[in-house]
């Protein structure tokens, strides 16, 4: 397990590239980066069987998002609208995350 930096990170758009998810597009709801994975809305949806509680009284089965491994998403430029490559750039001594197609700054 690699413990680098992921290119994506919380309330990113993204565009799942593979998987059985494959051209689904949501937002990330959390990141894990020792395990390399990332929580997207809507996606990988799989059914949890949850006991009665407090908070749950009826019990039953739930569906909830499983985490996807970060090397099957892309973010999406905010300008064009496609998945895009994350690039990196120093602006103000500041390093800011950039699209490769647009150019366009990622973070705002």
């Amino acid at each position: 397990m690699s413990q680098a930096k992921l290119h994506v990170k919380k309330g990113d758009n993204v565009k799942i590239i593979s998987g059985k998810d494959k051209g689904k597009e949501g937002k990330i709801l959390e990141a894990y980066p020792k395990k390399d994975r990332v929580l997207v809305e809507g996606v990988n949806m799989v059914k949890k069987h949850a006991k009665p509680s407090q908070t749950n009284p009826q019990g039953g089965i739930l569906n909830q998002e499983a985490p996807i491994h970060v090397s099957n998403v892309m973010v999406i430029d905010p300008k064009t609208n496609e998945p895009t490559r994350v690039g990196f750039k120093v602006e103000d001594g500041k390093k800011v995350r950039i699209a490769k197609k647009s150019g366009e700054a990622l973070d705002n």
